[in-house]
């Protein structure tokens, strides 16, 4: 299969350390997709994947939106259906238009995606290897180290911080010899906390020369914190990341964007083949249009996410603060045992991770579904 890997390619990854042996596995991430352990948030989530429930159920266990698709991004999907058999390269090209605009970069730092994963996964390969290694936050999104360790590329794994309400430790961060890729998700996931800019702005300035800092915008438009793509326009080592799966509600349709100087872009090209689903990217320039959509969206989560806090203080439940749509509670016991209960409860929360080994994520539902895991929790942590 590592035929499919170009000439040059090999040979600059076996500059960087990676074996012959590596090859193989890297074509496979590059053409396999979904079907690898680790690529996407269903398949790399134990808990995520749920094909039983019923359909009265109560899913706040992988960070979806219930909320959906805008009205005008649901209009523009549907328009799509007749050109099912058409490329129509220009949808992803609006997008690209779009969010440079927007953003305030030149249109060719801006490169369109299906989600976000595939730029994280393709950058493992660009920037990564067993001398350059990922660096990323503990507890953190694990499809970038997952993506690395199947490559052959080293991992270390920096904890967060719990004095500084969980944001990443961004001096241990540049600490780190030869980093190739250093990762931070923000606000986090799964802890859905923030690391300050200042702190993201440091660790740009002060990172081992050569690295590049990868900041996932997934969950930014959530909280109130500003965005990274300043630093971008500055042609700084920045790969930005975002995604239409959260406050738009398009995970299941697949837009998403990597934005970063037109030098890093190629790097991450040279490890991507794919074509963009014409109905996300007409949804995703939809959603873009609508100027009051992130605002209104952020309001009802955080009403939701509010209101649930409140809940867990008055009955004395041990949680992380977070300003996305997810959050961090410790049972104080095996989490499995209390995933199990509340799916009798017909109520699904999300997953473990080994450095927190008695908390567990839970996404931010609806108001109804979160009085629904209010009720069901309560019953039973009793």
């Amino acid at each position: 299969m590592h035929t499919l890997l170009s000439d040059e390619v090999k040979r600059e990854l076996e500059t960087r350390g990676f074996s012959r042996r590596s090859f193989g596995r890297i074509a496979a991430m590059i053409t396999a997709g979904a079907s690898l352990p680790f690529y996407n948030e269903p398949a790399l989530a134990q808990l995520s994947k749920i094909s039983n429930a019923p359909p009265d159920a109560v899913m706040i266990n992988a960070n979806e939106n219930p909320l959906g698709p805008c009205p005008e991004a649901r209009e523009a999907v549907a328009s799509m259906i007749p050109f099912g058999g058409r490329y129509r390269y220009s949808e992803a090209d609006k997008v690209q238009e779009l969010l440079s605009e927007q953003e305030g970069v030149r249109r060719d730092y801006v490169v369109i995606h299906p989600g976000s994963s595939g730029p994280l996964h393709q950058a493992v390969l660009a920037f990564t290897s067993p001398e350059r290694p990922f660096v990323t936050g503990d507890p953190g999104y694990e499809a970038g180290q997952r993506a690395a360790v199947f490559a052959g590329a080293k991992v270390v794994r920096v904890p967060l911080m719990p004095e500084k309400n969980y944001a990443h430790d961004v001096k241990k961060m540049a600490a780190v010899p030869n980093a190739g890729l250093i990762y931070i998700c923000n606000p986090n996931n799964p802890t859905g906390t923030v690391t300050p800019k200042s702190d993201i702005e440091w660790l740009v300035a002060n990172k081992p020369e050569g690295s590049v800092v990868m900041i996932d915008e997934a969950y930014t438009h959530f909280s109130h914190e500003p965005f990274n793509t300043d630093l971008v326009a500055k042609d700084k080592d920045v790969i930005v990341l975002r995604t239409f799966s959260k406050i738009y509600g398009m995970a299941g349709l697949r837009a998403g964007a990597s934005i970063a100087r037109p030098d890093l872009q190629e790097k991450i090209r040279k490890f991507s083949q794919t074509m963009m689903p014409i109905t996300g990217m007409a949804g995703a320039s939809a959603s873009l249009k609508v100027k009051d959509l992130v605002p209104k969206r952020r309001q009802i989560v955080a009403g939701a996410r509010e209101d649930t806090f409140t809940f867990l203080d008055k009955h004395n439940f041990s949680f992380v603060k977070s300003v996305s749509n997810c959050f961090m509670v410790d049972v104080k016991r095996d989490p499995r045992q209390v995933i199990t209960a509340l799916q009798h409860e017909k109520v699904y929360i999300g997953r473990i991770w080994p450095s927190w080994p008695t908390h567990v994520r839970v996404t931010v539902g609806t108001a109804e579904e979160m009085a629904k895991f209010q009720a069901a929790f309560l019953k039973v942590m009793a």
